[in-house]
């Protein structure tokens, strides 16, 4: 591709990175983290399928602003799931842990992604998406599953106060 086409798309990329961000919190108060980051993980799942059906600059195009929104959706989402997961004594050590989790792997993967493409394709570089977003998926189902057996639990044993 030319670089004006390259730079067209990297520009929407990140437009589609961070503009959902006005409303992907009402999102989530509406629908829930888990329905958000599961929806932002098959977007990204849909932008590989898009780049591995062909190469031209649309599909580049499309590609990238695809990502970017499921990228989105997957981040603000799993960054509100943080905030559940530790106490209020914890909460700079666990946001400032899972922040460097999140830009060290997108660094890693940023680096990676050119490595990849140049060594192996466009197409390896939309393939390796699936793997981590099938697990993304399978941890946050389990997760949600073990949430759902708590809360059950939990109404099991308040005590019926008709007795």
């Amino acid at each position: 591709l030319s670089v004006s086409d390259s730079n067209f798309g990297i520009q929407w990329h990140i437009v589609a990175m961070y503009g959902p961000s006005f409303f992907t919190g009402s999102l989530i108060a509406r629908f829930g983290a888990p329905v958000i980051v599961a929806l932002g993980l098959a977007l990204e799942a849909v932008a590989a399928m898009i780049g591995l059906s062909g190469i031209t600059a649309p599909h580049f195009w499309a590609t990238l602003f695809v990502l970017g929104i499921g990228w989105n959706f997957a981040f603000v989402g799993a960054s509100a799931l943080v905030l559940e997961t530790h106490r209020p004594q914890e909460r700079n050590k666990v946001q400032a842990f899972n922040d460097f989790l999140v830009f060290g792997m997108m660094a890693i993967g940023s680096f990676s992604s050119g490595q990849l493409l140049a060594h192996y394709g466009w197409n390896a570089v939309n393939m390796v998406v699936f793997p981590p977003v099938l697990l993304g998926l399978a941890v946050l189902s389990l997760a949600s599953f073990a949430k759902r057996r708590a809360k059950l639990r939990a109404v099991e044993e308040i005590p019926d106060p008709s007795i």
